[in-house]
Order: structure tokens, then sequence, then C-alpha cells
């Protein structure tokens, strides 16, 4: 007989996930370094970030097609061996290559994690599904905010890069030990007797439609922004990196307190204020210079709280058919959104960085110039100008979420009214 210790399954979860995080808070911290010791561009690191957005949403989709077949024990070893090998080639690393694939492994680690921790959470907790997501995912910026303080430190203690890679391994050894030892349930959908053609025609729903391409936005927003914030905003603050701690470090805090505003707003009423405060907080950041760039980021931070677990508990409630491949379709909807995002915006950055240099000037030559000549000066002078722009030309996105959030908000009292006056 099966003993499902439901607590120490989920802070067992939790540790994964932070593993998940501390990937993106240390690549986040270390990207500029990386781009010194290898040469590379903006465009370059963008598609080495962009690895880690492509290995997600490709594990997150297979594990939501297969979780229910072969468990989420199995699934969760699978993302314990792709974390070792992902964090050791890192380490390792020789160029943009070895970066790449390094990138790409951890991505497929993290999606898998999430493949199989989103149905098992839900599953542990079917009654209070959004709030103990919320929880979950509040070690998500939790891992950032880690592993952005530790970046700090380390450079202040003068210890490299592949210090701050290797902290990972410890909390990584731990979830595989653990998840090794504990006996799980089965998902969701399962227990509760759904079909598989109940799932894909639950996934076929415009409802489920509609949250499907919402979640590129969401995404968008809140990752895409959290990890080029360091890069884009070293002109408003030699502390750029800070500014993700504080953003994340009130993800942590709105999430862990999510349960009286779940409950007190509904998640379509957390999703569009959500979309406000994101939008005034993304105006704020590309806008704002000196110590005021803080109030923005905590904004910001208060905006993209809620997105992702809310987006996720949003569809286990009101979209229970679909199941663990609901949840996985839309992390990954996410991930993708945002890998293809990084890519187009990392050579748009590139393209801006040229037009704020001397007409006719060599990118190439500014980009490997000695640090402190005219051009490396050039060049910083150049970054500077361009990072706000990205963020303006991001903003869009939040605005459109807005009235998209609004629309369901309507939709669902409407709903509610028809379905009360049939009753």
């Amino acid at each position: 007989m099966l003993n499902i210790q439901t607590s120490k399954l989920f802070w067992a979860s939790c540790l994964a996930l932070l593993v998940t995080s501390l990937s993106f808070g240390i690549r986040a911290g270390i990207m500029n370094q990386l781009g010194v010791d290898f040469q590379l561009s903006t465009a370059q690191l963008g598609t080495i970030t962009a690895a880690a957005f492509w290995g997600f949403p490709l594990a997150i989709v297979v594990g939501g097609f297969v979780v229910d077949m072969i468990g989420m024990k199995r699934l969760l070893v699978m993302a314990f061996i792709f974390h070792l090998a992902g964090i050791i080639l890192t380490i390792f690393a020789q160029g943009y290559w070895s970066l790449f694939l390094s990138t790409l492994l951890v991505g497929i680690a993290n999606g898998t994690v999430e493949a199989a921790c989103n149905p098992l959470v839900a599953s542990l907790y079917p009654e209070n599904k959004t709030t103990k997501l919320n929880h979950f995912h509040l070690w998500f910026p939790g891992g950032i905010v880690i592993g952005t303080l530790l970046v700090t430190l380390f450079v202040h203690l003068g210890l490299g890069w592949k210090v701050q890679v290797a902290m990972m391994i410890i909390p990584t050894l731990i979830y595989g030990y653990l998840f090794s030892k504990l006996d799980f349930p089965v998902t969701e959908r399962v227990s509760s007797g759904y079909s598989s053609s109940d799932m894909y025609k639950a996934v076929l729903s415009p409802l489920f439609i509609f949250m499907f391409i919402c979640m590129f936005g969401t995404a968008i927003t809140e990752l895409f922004t959290g990890q080029w914030i360091g890069l884009l905003l070293k002109n408003v603050t030699d502390n750029a990196i800070l500014l993700l701690t504080l953003t994340t470090g009130i993800m942590v805090i709105g999430r862990g307190f999510a349960e009286p505003v779940v409950h007190r707003l509904a998640p379509q009423g957390v999703l569009l204020l959500s979309a406000i405060f994101a939008a005034a907080g993304l105006y704020m950041l590309s806008t704002f210079t000196g110590n005021s760039v803080f109030f923005a980021a905590i904004v910001f931070g208060i905006g993209v709280c809620y997105f992702w677990p809310t987006m996720i508990g949003f569809v286990a409630e009101n979209v229970p058919k679909s199941g663990a491949l609901g949840l996985n379709l839309m992390g990954g909807a996410g991930m993708f959104a945002v890998s293809v995002y990084t890519m187009f915006m990392g050579s748009f950055y590139d393209s801006l960085i040229v037009k704020h240099l001397p007409a006719g000037a060599s990118f190439d030559a500014y980009l490997k110039a000695p640090e402190n000549s005219e051009y490396a000066l050039a060049l910083a002078n150049a970054k500077n100008l361009a990072g706000p722009e990205i963020l303006r030309a991001t903003l869009i996105i939040p605005i459109i979420l807005i009235v998209a959030f609004g629309g369901l908000v309507i939709y669902l009292r409407s709903r509610k009214k028809t379905n009360a006056v049939v009753a």
C-alpha cells in the first residue's frame, strides 16, 4: 500500500523548483561575465539564454503527454539527471556551443520538474489548487533572490562564476534523494476518472485556448524582463541585478500571502490587477532614473507576482478535465513564447546599440575593444541608451493583457449570472 506523505512531497517539489530558479538567477547574474570571458555578442547571449526556454517547453509538453502513463516519480528522476548533467557541463564550458548545450540541458530539467510538480501539487491539494500552486511557485522567485544575492556576494569575494554555478549541485542532490525515497499519488485526472478523450476535448475548448494565448503575454512580461533586467538597466543603477532581487522578493512575499488575495478577487480578478500593475511597473522601469527605479521595480514585482501560478491555477480550477496535459501545455506555451521573444529582442537590442554608435562603426570592433578603452566606453554608453527602449517595446504586451483579462472577468460574471438564473 502506498504511503503518500503530502508535506514531504510538497517540500521536495519546492526544493526541485528552487534549483530551477537558481539556474535563472545565477545565469542572469553571470551573463555579462560570460559575454566577456567568451567574447560573445548580445545576440549570442540571447540565443544561449533562449536555449533554457527551448528545453523547458519541449520537456514540459512531452511530460504532459506521458506523465499519466509513466508517473510523476520517473519524470522527477529524469529531471535530476538532466540538472546534474547541465550544471557540470556549464562548469566545464569551453565556449559558445558548450554553454548553449548546458543551458539546453538545464532547460529540459527545469521543464521536467514543472511537468511533474504542477500536477503533483494539484493532486495533493485538490480543494485549494490556486493557493497551493502560488505557495509552490514562490520558490521560483525565491530561488532567483537567493541566486542573485549569491552572485553579488561571490563577485564581492572575488569568486568566479564557476563556483556560483557549482552551488546548485547541493540542492540538486538533496531533491534527487528525497524523490527517490517517496511514494507518489496518481495524477488528479486519473483519480477523477476523466478519460483521455475528455482531456483532449478540454484542451481544445475556447476558454483553454484563450488562456493558452494569454500565457504567451504573462510569461514574456515576467520572465523576459526578469532575465534581462541586469543587462538592460545598467545605466540607471550600479546595482541593476539587485533590481531583479527586489522584484522577485516582492513576488515571494505576494505568493506567500496568496490565499486571501485569490479568495477575495478570484483568479480572473487577480490576473486583471496583475496586468495593470505590470504595465505601470514596466513603464516606470523604462522611464525612471536614480533611486526611483527601485519604486518602479516594486510596482512591477507586484504586477508579475501572481501571473504564472494563477494562470495554471485558473486552468486547474476552470478546465479540470484538461488534467496534467492542460497544466503543462500552459507552462510550455509560456516558456516557448519567452524563448522566441528573447532571441528576437537580442538581435533587436544589438541593432539599437549599433544605432547609438558612431555612423559606420564596426560592431565587432567595439565588442572586442579592451576594457576602459574609448571604444569600450562608447559601447557601454550605447547599451545604456538601448536598454530602456527594449522595455518600452515590451510594454505593449501587458497593455493587451489588461484588455484580455478585463474581458475574462466580464465573461465569467455573465456566465455565473446565467447559471444562477437557470438554477
